[in-house]
């Protein structure tokens, strides 16, 4: 069985689980603390990060980009109809989601409004550039969930829980992305590529009494989807 090495509220991790669930393949999950990573992870993973995949054969695989095309090189992928011309598209646009995770993340710890607001710059060219691409179905351009729309699950599923939590809505402006992100959850597949605990990991961290989104019950909206907070950011 497939095994995955896991830290609780790691996006990138939860980019491989979610396909996994999406294509129904049994694995087994183990937690670590990246605050105390043990030798025998740091074995396993040359960048000392997650996720880590174990094959079946026991190889260790690292860096989440080369395991979810693992996973569809060897399990069978989401949609076989796809030309190589669409499938290097769609790699594409699921690269610039996982380059847009860490974004997210720092954004979401930020300690005031300023920070916050010039943080997200980066992540709205990236909302506003998908936005842009998006269509009428369901999800990324068909009806059916695909790769991109798992690796965009990470990043809408944390702007789900931001909205719900703290009043902020990193999506505000683009309607055919709320829409996405609407169908995307409704799958269930943002919760079950999750461990138990993790809305309460994750509003903990991010949410906390170090963070402007945890120290008030935001109201602020944020930034136009057409305006630019800074200069350079265009």
């Amino acid at each position: 069985m497939l095994k995955v090495i896991s830290f609780t509220i790691c996006p990138f991790v939860q980019r491989v689980t979610a396909l996994l669930e999406a294509k129904g393949f049994p694995y087994e999950i183990e937690y670590i603390s990246l605050k105390d990573k043990p030798q025998w992870f740091l074995d396993l993973s040359p960048n000392g990060q997650v996720p880590v995949l174990i094959t079946e054969s026991g190889q260790a695989l690292f860096e989440s980009d080369a395991i979810v095309e693992y996973i569809e090189d060897a399990y069978g992928p989401l949609n076989s109809s796809l030309t190589p011309e669409q499938k290097a598209v769609n790699r594409a646009w699921s690269y610039l989601a996982a380059k847009n995770y860490l974004v997210q993340c720092s954004a979401q710890r930020s300690g005031d409004e300023v920070t916050l607001n010039e943080r997200s710059v980066k992540l709205a060219k990236a909302f506003a550039s998908i936005e842009k691409e998006l269509g009428n179905a369901r999800f990324f351009n068909t009806n059916e969930v695909g790769m991109v729309d798992i690796a965009w699950l990470p990043l809408l599923h944390r702007a789900a829980l931001i909205e719900r939590h703290a009043g902020y809505d990193f999506l505000a402006g683009y309607p055919k992305l709320k829409r996405w992100q609407q169908h995307l959850l409704f799958t269930g597949l943002a919760e079950k590529s999750v461990a138990t605990d993790f809305e309460e990991a994750f509003t903990g961290f991010y949410l906390s009494d170090q963070t402007f989104l945890g120290n008030r019950n935001c109201q602020v909206s944020a930034p136009a989807n057409n305006t630019c907070a800074t200069d350079s950011c265009c």
